[in-house]
């Protein structure tokens, strides 16, 4: 096994970045919902506690409910709702895992734009572990952070792709991306 992480040291930063995110944020997960915007949010909110509808899909995309337009956030803890119910504990650990996949992907992002891997691995871990993350982690309301941040991370990937070789598939999907972004 030692010589697999010697042979690809990319697995071993992003299992220790994995791990140490993971430990320092697993406290989040026995958080209870908060009164400040997670009510409105999912515990108050009928729209998400219904199961996925036509109704309820046209709901997530025409709404402008709580002063915002963010259709995947309303679908994700729509998803949530219906996975977790008012268990708290399942929606702050997805907010965790999206975290988790954003400091992943931000560390395949440096490491392939500058060819430093030890740099981009203290960079990841910086951003990972960084006090300005915690709020977007342990508060479920912020799920539009770490989930506007997750597609920004696939828009820069896919237009890394594109960069190098360029096809109109890999443009669209950074455009795709894009757009997803700003619907979280």
């Amino acid at each position: 096994m030692n010589n697999v992480f010697r042979k690809h040291p990319l697995i071993l930063i992003c299992a220790l970045l994995t791990v140490v995110t993971f430990s320092v944020y697993w406290p989040v997960v026995n958080h209870e919902f908060l009164k400040y915007d997670d009510d409105t949010y999912v515990t108050d909110n009928q729209n998400i506690q219904t199961p996925f509808t036509q109704q309820s899909i046209h709901w997530a995309f025409t709404s402008g409910y709580a002063s915002n337009w963010h259709p995947l956030t309303w679908l994700s803890h729509m998803l949530d709702w219906q996975l977790f119910g008012a268990n708290s504990a399942g929606h702050h650990f997805v907010n965790l895992l999206l975290h988790i996949a954003n400091t992943l992907l931000l560390f395949i992002i440096l490491n392939r734009m500058t060819h430093t891997l030890w740099a981009g691995a203290f960079v990841a871990a910086m951003f990972a572990l960084h006090p300005l993350h915690i709020e977007s982690v342990a508060w479920v309301a912020e799920r539009k952070d770490v989930l506007s941040s997750l597609f920004w991370m696939l828009t820069i990937l896919a237009y890394l792709h594109y960069a190098k070789r360029s096809s109109l598939a890999l443009y669209i999907l950074a455009l795709l991306f894009f757009a997803l972004g700003l619907m979280a």
